[in-house]
Order: structure tokens, then sequence, then C-alpha cells
């Protein structure tokens, strides 16, 4: 058995500042925080649709982001162009394993994790099932801790570039690839904001 939700209590808390204020006029949107001003809403259920939206989006841009090159390398005179998993096993080739793993687990391993658990969060919601409510709720600020860590991949190459051009051992550049990378790991994140983790404890239980 749940304990009461704060909605069946007569509280909002405030999203920006946390504070938990009461709510005397439940379905009028001019509330706002008596601390910080911020504009109070209860569960917002009519973003599950831009969340979807955006973790699609996501999903459509990771394709290029994997087929297209994301790096030129030269190289004592020899150039080419790689892509994110031809990039991992040149590093591996090379030695340079822990540049490798970080490169495929920012890349591949992050990247699908977050379609899985925005995909399996935003169907639980969708259908108010009680299944898991306490380990999707986990899951997600699991989603938005991983967040902060996902430009890593961009980090790692512009440091690449940074070296290869210090040592004048050679040129590395960007590619379009990058671009795409990027694009999925923003849309996932506002994906990941716009899903209220709230809708975990809506429906019956169990």
């Amino acid at each position: 058995m749940l304990p009461p939700q704060a909605s069946h209590m007569g509280l909002t808390r405030c999203h920006i500042c946390g504070m938990t204020c009461v709510n005397d006029r439940p379905g009028i949107g001019d509330l706002r925080c008596g601390r910080c001003r911020a504009p109070l809403h209860g569960v917002r259920a009519d973003r599950i649709g831009a969340s979807w939206a955006l973790l699609l989006a996501a999903l459509i841009c990771y394709i290029p982001a994997n087929v297209m090159p994301v790096m030129y390398t030269q190289l004592l005179g020899n150039g080419s162009e790689s892509t994110i998993l031809q990039g991992v096993a040149e590093f591996w080739r090379s030695g340079s394993y822990g540049i490798a793993l970080v490169i495929f687990i920012a890349s591949v391993v992050v990247p699908c994790t977050k379609f899985v658990t925005l995909g399996l969060l935003l169907v639980s919601a969708q259908r108010k099932t009680p299944w898991k409510r306490r380990e999707r709720a986990v899951l997600y600020r699991l989603v938005e801790v991983v967040g902060y860590w996902s430009m890593l991949d961009v980090l790692v190459v512009a440091v690449v570039a940074a070296l290869v051009k210090f040592r004048a051992l050679g040129d590395v550049e960007p590619r379009v690839g990058i671009l795409f990378f990027g694009a999925v790991v923003i849309l996932t994140m506002l994906s990941a904001m716009q899903f209220d983790p709230r809708l975990n404890w809506s429906g019956e239980d169990s």
C-alpha cells in the first residue's frame, strides 16, 4: 500500500526550489511558488507526447551518428575518415584501450541504455501500470545522472584533436557525424526533462 500522494493532500512541490506549497486551487494554472514565484503545476501527463517525439528524433539522429564519419585523421601523410565504431577499433588496435572503452561506453552503451530506459518509462507511464514503481523511479534518476556525462564522446574527440595538433604529429578534424551524435545527446536530455517522474506513481495500486 503506497502512502497518499501530495495531490490528494492539496500539496504541490515546486520544480525550481523544491518547496512544498499548499495548492488550494487545483486545476488552476496561475499558482506560483511562495518562495521563488515559479509557476506550480501538478502531474503533467500531457508531456508524454513531447517526450516520445524527442526520443524518436534522437533515435533517428543516432543512425547517421553511427553511419557517417565523426573524425578525420591524418598521420604521416595518410588521412582517413572514421565512424564511431571504426574509431573505437582504431584506438583499440593502437593500444589506447582506455580511450577506446570510453568512446564505446559513451557512444554505444549509454545512448542505447537511455533509449531503452526512456521507452520503458514512457510506456509504463502511459499504461499507468503499478509495475516496479520504485525501480522505475531509480531508473529515471539514473538517466538524469548519466545525461551529464553523455557528451564525453564529443569531449574525447576534441581532446584527441587538440593533442595531435599540439604534438604536430598530424591532423584530426571532426566530421558531420559528431553533430548528429551531439543532437542525440541533447534530444535524449530534453526527452528526459519533458517526462514527469511523478507519472510513475499514478494509477491504481496492485
